[in-house]
This record gives structure tokens, C-alpha cells and sequence, in this order.
């Protein structure tokens, strides 16, 4: 039979830029590969690569139960309409109704990755028991339970939240031949700072995520704010508006009033972290960072919230520093240690591309993810080939 898989998210980008490899790997198998998603600017992209979308209009990232009720009706009808062998969901509001509707539909392998649970241990107590819960009910669906973080699999079992069966650690990783200080031009650095109007005795801080809170931004510019000028901030990532704590217009404007340069979405980052002397994710919730394993793979050591996805990337005084969240004081301070030894730098970088070398190569999640669909199949009695 021709393998049949479909993965599940919220936006166009995720399926871009999270879970392409593991599509891609479909169709070279020989199989037929599906991205399930709003509808967006990144769809090209898919289809040029031989990935099929199918659109879910109504689904988004922001909290609405309404929007979130008509995508997961828009699921449905795809489920019923497409006979997919495999559903793959990532969460966390696709990864809920998604494991749901997909059994519920028949598809008779039902996948999630766990990237990180909407709610950590330091949480109010209600928030989590609400995250948990639907955790605990959306697991009982699904046949597999890939978690990307040792931390959150802990979790997951020790709560009783997913059985045991169903858990496997997946792990995270990057494109390690694109993330390569050698794979990029030598002159990368230079244009790109001076594009930035950055000064080669400047130390260019920067910072890959999306404009929302929870990537630590507040306090990152706090911490900025508290550093000597020769200290510049560079972050590149989307505007997301459509998200709670999105960054208040106002906000940006007196961020980049202040010497901030915002770059928006960028394609070529592995030129940009070329150019940065250090980077920063100050982030209050993190599953397995992507834009930190990119900076280690490319030889950056890291200043990091000491946070579960974090840990996992950053070696606290190896490969960089690790700093209490939400703490602009701590931040500014470890900002500056690193900023100010270019001899750490260079020592911390040359750690983390190792440490990126021997843990980070996402070739090892896509094989991990295809055993998952062999492992499912056999047990359940399907060829899947």
C-alpha cells in the first residue's frame, strides 16, 4: 500500500518550518503526504516540495472556542473525504481535537508530538489542572505519544496523563548542513552588520521568536535597556497579532526608538546568526527551542531562561548561560558577562556546536517518527509500506 499521512497544525508555518522533514521523507518513500493547516503564505512552498494542503480556514492561534469549533468541524469533513493511514497532530489545540476526531474518523493510526505542554509545574494550579486534563483525555486517543522533552515525558508519566505504552522520548533537531558556520559565506558577518549599522566593536545580541511575551521579550528589553550602547539587539521573528500577548504596537515602536532592530521573518537566519555574537531566549515557556539548537549548531554560545526546553539545549556555564525567567536584573548580567569576554564566547560556541554535532540532527526525529508508524502498524496488523 501507498503510505498515506497527513500532519496536523495550527498555521502554515508550523508545517514549513517544523515538520517539513518528516513530510518530505513520505514522498521519498514513495508515499502520499498531507499538511492539514489555515490556509497561508507558506503553502507554495509545500506544494513545490510535493506536499498536498488541505485548509482549515478557521483555525487559528488566538483563544476563540467559536474559531476552534469550526476547524475542528473542517477536520472532520477532510477526515471523512481523505482515507489517510496516518494522522499526525501537534499541539497544543490541534493536538486536542485533532487526536479526537481522527479515531473518531477511523484513521487507524493516530500520532501526536508533545513540543512542549501548554502548562508547566509552576503554573497556577487551575491552569494546569485544564491543560492536564485535556492532555489526559485527547492521549486516550491517539495510539503514540511523542514527546519531545525529557522533562515533559516525566511528566507525562508520572501523572498518568499518557500511558507508558504509548510514550517515546522524540527529541528535537535542526538541519545541521544548513546550520554550519563553514556552509556560510565568509562575508555573511560583515554584509549583514553592516546592513544593521552594527560595528565590529559592537556585540550584536540576537534573538529568533516570534513578537509575544512569552518569548521573554519584556524583560529582554528591560535588560537592553540596562547595558552600555556598545550592546545591540537584533531579533527577527513574526508579528503575531492574533495571539494574546502579542507585543502592543507601542511597545515595538519605543523598543526600536531605543536602537531594537526588528528584521520580521526571516528565511536566511543562518546568516543572521552568523553575524550575532551571542544569542538570548528568554522565554517563559519552551518546548524544545528550534532557534536556540540553530544557534548552537552554528557555534553561539547561548543566554537562556532556566526553563524546561532550555535546559535541554543549553548547558548551563558549557555552552552557555542559564538565568531565573523573567528576571530582566539576571538577564542584563549574563548578557554582559558574555559580552564582554570574547574568550567565553568563543569557548561556549565551540561547545555548543558539539553539543548540537552529537544531540541536535533532526534526521534522527524523522527516523524516530517513521519506526513510530512502523511500531503502530505492526501492532495494530497493517502493511504499511
Amino acid at each position: 500500500m501507498r503510505l498515506r499521512v497527513a500532519h496536523l497544525t495550527t498555521v502554515d508555518v508550523s508545517l514549513r518550518f517544523l515538520v517539513m522533514p518528516q513530510l518530505t521523507e513520505v514522498v521519498g518513500q514513495g508515499g502520499e503526504a498531507f499538511g492539514i493547516s489555515a490556509p497561508g503564505p507558506w503553502v507554495g512552498e509545500l506544494e513545490a516540495a510535493g506536499i498536498r494542503h488541505l485548509p482549515l480556514p478557521s483555525s487559528t492561534r488566538g483563544v476563540s472556542v467559536a474559531s476552534d469549533l469550526r476547524a475542528a468541524l473542517e477536520l472532520w469533513r477532510l477526515l471523512r473525504r481523505h482515507r489517510l493511514d496516518v494522522l499526525h497532530t501537534h499541539n497544543p489545540k490541534p493536538g486536542v481535537y485533532g487526536r479526537i476526531l481522527g479515531r473518531l474518523a477511523g484513521v487507524p493510526i493516530v500520532v501526536n508530538t508533545v513540543h512542549g505542554l501548554y502548562a508547566t509545574e509552576d503554573d497556577h494550579w487551575i491552569k494546569r489542572l485544564v491543560v492536564y486534563l485535556l492532555e489526559a483525555i485527547a492521549s486516550r486517543f491517539s495510539h503514540a505519544e511523542l514527546v519531545q522533552n525529557v522533562e515533559d515525558l516525566d511528566l507525562l508519566a508520572r501523572y498518568r496523563i499518557a500511558g507508558r505504552r504509548k510514550l517515546a522520548l522524540l527529541g528535537n533537531g535542526v538541519d545541521l548542513a544548513r546550520f554550519d558556520p563553514a556552509a556560510v559565506s565568509p562575508d555573511a558577518r560583515r554584509r549583514v552588520r553592516a546592513e544593521l549599522g552594527v560595528t565590529p566593536d559592537q556585540v550584536l545580541v540576537g534573538i529568533v521568536a516570534r513578537l509575544v511575551a512569552e518569548k521573554g521579550y519584556p524583560e529582554l528589553f528591560e535588560a537592553m535597556a540596562a547595558l552600555p550602547d556598545r550592546f545591540v539587539l537584533a531579533a527577527a521573528g513574526p508579528d503575531d497579532p492574533t495571539t494574546a500577548d502579542a507585543l502592543p504596537r507601542e511597545r515595538v515602536a519605543s523598543a526600536a526608538a531605543a536602537g531594537v532592530r526588528f528584521l520580521g521573518m526571516r528565511t536566511d537566519v543562518e546568516e543572521l546568526y552568523a553575524a550575532f555574537d551571542l544569542f538570548v531566549l528568554p522565554s517563559h515557556r519552551e518546548g524544545f527551542p528550534r532557534s536556540a539548537m540553530e544557534a548552537a549548531a552554528m557555534g553561539l554560545p547561548i543566554v537562556a531562561a532556566d526553563i524546561r526546553g532550555c535546559r535541554q539545549v543549553v548547558d548551563d556555564e558549557e555552552t552557555g548561560l542559564l538565568v531565573p525567567v523573567r528576571d530582566p536584573d539576571r538577564l542584563a548580567a549574563a548578557l554582559a558577562r558574555l559580552g564582554g569576554d570574547e574568550d567565553l564566547r568563543k569557548r561556549m560556541g565551540e561547545a555548543a556546536r558539539r553539543k548540537a554535532l552529537a544531540e541536535f540532527d533532526e534526521r534522527r526525529v524523522v527516523e524516530r517518527v517513521m519506526a513510530t508508524y512502523a511500531r503502530v502498524g505492526e501492532r495494530k496488523g497493517l502493511q504499511l509500506a
